[in-house]
């Protein structure tokens, strides 16, 4: 749309709507255009111009961040472009423009099919920047993005950073930055995400805003002046400067930040816990289940969640269960149904949400968060952390009674 975010439905309903009422085209015969030309070309009465869209986001990113201080700062590190679109702009920023090495970005070249892989950023199809990371003689920093480019995985040395920590620790560092340097206006993240970013907004005396999961929600805030810094579990994240997530710009904002403190990516996640507390936190799918066994969890699920308030289970109390709604301040519209939240004393909660992107079936999604509040146990393996929430989501849900299924099929 005209704020080049994604449509809202009222859109896409008028679009389809459209459709239907279709009864000619028209056509024009006109060469094929050469996109790697710049300049302008004319198809039939219609001129169309092809840019150069790396040297516009590369110029756009300079006003936002800090060069000199990154260049300076001679900072070490690994990006994965995994063969797709955002290797020549990462090539073009950090190689050229940051002078990082030659060959700090890797699988640079966007290919067709992504040579043959996955281009998700995450530890299974990221493997080998992981293995890169944790290796005694490690870079400073290591980075991932996916196949269109809006989504952005952080290692440190020897320090993994879950997209929910990164949102937060990204807004509470942005003012290092000169593109943020006056604050921020607020902070928003998806429902699902975990509340380590509510903490910072409340630390800096600015709204935080919970919101369905799509960036068409945020995009509505950013417009109206309402939050800067945007970000959803699935490890997307971005800003004002466009109304979609951008991961590269998170990269960019993660050197910055290196480059200004000096510090290293696990001093700067260790000093956010002490002071903020630690939001251990994991995704667990179940996908291709079988839509009516799905449906039967959800529903059982729903009702179930008047009765659940003051439960107890192993040393989690429930405090407050629902399922959640949103009511978009900007326009007053309404999105249902997005999901069950429940909510125990102290912070920890675990959320249930059905997903339809699976090829075959649903794609059940169990949200996992367990809050260790400041001078708790900041250090502990997540799975560890997390254990009495898996057992009390399986308590509280029948997931395997559900589903058939004694174990999820991808952990993130």
């Amino acid at each position: 749309i005209a704020n080049g975010g994604p449509a809202p439905e009222s859109i896409t309903d008028a679009i389809n709507a459209r459709t239907l009422e279709i009864d000619r085209w028209l056509t024009v015969d006109a060469a094929d255009i050469d996109l790697d030309q710049d300049g302008e070309v004319m198809v039939g009465d219609m001129p169309v111009e092809v840019v150069d869209p790396v040297e516009d986001y590369a110029a756009l990113m300079e006003t936002l961040f800090d060069f000199d201080a990154i260049r300076a700062a001679r900072l070490t590190m690994a990006f994965d472009a995994m063969s797709a679109v955002t290797g020549p702009y990462a090539t073009e920023i950090l190689e050229r423009r940051l002078g990082f090495a030659a060959g700090t970005v890797r699988n640079g070249t966007p290919l067709p099919d992504f040579g043959g892989h996955h281009p998700d950023p995450n530890l299974v199809h990221a493997h080998e920047l992981y293995e890169t990371m944790m290796a005694p003689d490690a870079p400073d920093f290591g980075a991932a993005s996916d196949g269109d480019g809006d989504r952005n995985l952080i290692i440190g040395r020897h320090r993994f950073v879950t997209p929910s920590d990164s949102l937060a620790m990204l807004a509470a560092n942005a003012h290092l930055a000169p593109g943020y340097a006056g604050g921020l206006k607020g902070i928003a993240r998806s429902m699902p995400t975990s509340a380590a970013a509510d903490r910072v907004a409340e630390a800096l005396g600015i709204p935080a805003y919970e919101t369905p999961t799509g960036w068409k929600f945020f995009g509505n805030l950013l417009d109206a002046g309402m939050a800067t810094i945007c970000g959803e579990e699935s490890a997307g994240t971005g800003s004002d400067h466009v109304r979609e997530k951008d991961g590269l710009w998170a990269v960019l904002l993660w050197l910055n930040i290196l480059a200004v403190r000096g510090e290293s990516v696990d001093a700067i996640a260790r000093d956010h816990w002490a002071k903020f507390g630690r939001n251990y936190y994991a995704r667990h799918d179940y996908e291709g289940v079988e839509t009516p066994r799905a449906d039967a969890l959800m529903a059982a699920l729903r009702g179930s969640l008047a009765t659940l308030p003051g439960n107890q289970f192993g040393d989690l109390t429930v405090e407050t269960a629902d399922e959640f709604a949103y009511t978009d301040p900007t326009d007053g519209s309404i999105s249902r149904n997005q999901g069950v939240r429940i909510l125990f004393t102290g912070g920890s909660r675990v959320v249930f949400r059905l997903s339809g992107t699976g090829t075959t079936g649903a794609t059940l999604r169990v949200y996992l968060e367990r809050y260790e509040p400041v001078g708790g146990d900041l250090d502990r393996e997540t799975g560890d952390m997390l254990a009495s929430i898996v057992a009390a989501a399986e308590s509280i849900a029948g997931i395997a009674q559900h589903t058939g299924r004694s174990a999820p099929d991808v952990v993130t």
